[in-house]
């Protein structure tokens, strides 16, 4: 049995996912007092197939190429039935749709969101799906691509296929500077089209976070939970994680500013790839629907995704507070701002 519908966490809200049903009752990724407060919000149904991904991955863990069924989504997931939710949607601190939603189903989502004013977290999945963008580009606030993806979204936006993917031959080293300046123009693009926070995805090199908004490095949600379990989070890690690390940049910051700044992955026992790009993007905006901003919440971010990949499942079964901390402390501390200049 597969369950779809909308997926709630902390006071954010996922659309795109379908749930799966196992055994007599027992629901995974949904509990049972998810199920009863949202059952109006959720649809059932006996014969449709669970979404399956088939991946391939190269000599580096990287996945290579990939086939995935998501007819559920698809189906199912329509602009109506979004719509149908929005009473639902309405309270969410943050909307995070992916692109395995068909456009009119984005931009239902989208619709939502600017209505009841929540900021929209889109998550492109695939290169062939991250062009869905294009619709809703001006409803977006955040965006985290890979670089592929990026290049796919930039192009898709300026309506011609101007960028190319880096080549990444193993025998080609570049620094984290080189490759910044490789991506920027199309981090530009989509800046330029309306997206306020990018955050590239860089692998093992960690992640690009990029903004011409100004005082983006304090960038917070309106509607936070700062109390159970969020709460614990947001007092760990304002404590290990002071804001004012780059109030310099803060100072000199304008609208016409790019801010790019690097944060690096930690080492880490590798088990397997899959899950670290959702579980990265799932840490990062629990982290800011606590109250976190959104460079301590990136820290957080990374942070959890190093734990997917020393774990057997897609996503880790449990996680330390203690731990995440002190890890995000050494992210944190990392981090750098890598460009900082008028684009005048």
């Amino acid at each position: 049995m597969t369950w779809l519908g909308t997926c709630f966490w902390s006071t954010g809200i996922l659309l795109g996912y379908p749930q799966k049903m196992e055994g007599s009752g027992r629901v995974i990724l949904v509990n049972r007092q998810f199920a009863i407060q949202y059952r109006n919000s959720i649809q059932k149904h006996q014969k449709i197939r669970t979404a399956v991904i088939s991946n391939i991955f190269d000599a580096h863990g990287e996945v290579a190429a990939g086939v995935a069924d998501v007819e559920a989504v698809e189906k199912f997931l329509t602009p109506e039935w979004i719509l149908q939710c929005k009473c639902k949607i309405s309270s969410a601190s943050v909307l995070l749709v992916d692109a395995n939603l068909t456009p009119p189903a984005l931009e239902a989502s989208c619709q939502v969101a600017a209505e009841y004013n929540i900021p929209v977290w889109f998550e492109p999945v695939s290169v062939a799906k991250s062009t869905r963008i294009a619709s809703i580009v001006s409803d977006v606030t955040f965006a985290s691509p890979n670089e592929d993806e990026l290049i796919a979204m930039a192009n898709a936006l300026s309506c011609a296929s101007i960028f190319h993917p880096i080549d990444r031959d193993s025998s080609k080293k570049y620094s984290t500077e080189s490759l910044f300046q490789m991506l920027k123009p199309a981090i530009l693009v989509l800046l330029e089209k309306g997206i306020k926070t990018v955050a590239v995805t860089l692998g093992a090199n960690g992640v690009f976070l990029c903004s011409t908004e100004p005082n983006f490095t304090r960038t917070r949600l309106e509607r936070t939970k700062k109390y159970g379990y969020n709460g614990s989070l947001y007092d760990i890690i304002e404590s290990s994680c002071p804001s004012s690390k780059f109030s310099d940049a803060l100072q000199t910051q304008g609208s016409s500013h790019l801010l790019a700044v690097h944060f690096p992955t930690l080492p880490a026992s590798v088990v397997r790839l899959t899950g670290a790009g959702d579980c990265l993007v799932g840490g990062t905006l629990a982290s800011l629907c606590s109250g976190l901003d959104i460079m301590q919440s990136m820290a957080v971010g990374i942070v959890v995704a190093k734990t997917a990949v020393e774990t057997e499942g897609n996503v880790p079964s449990a996680f330390s507070l203690a731990s995440i901390s002190d890890d995000a402390r050494l992210v944190y501390s990392a981090a750098r701002v890598l460009f900082h200049q008028s684009m005048l």
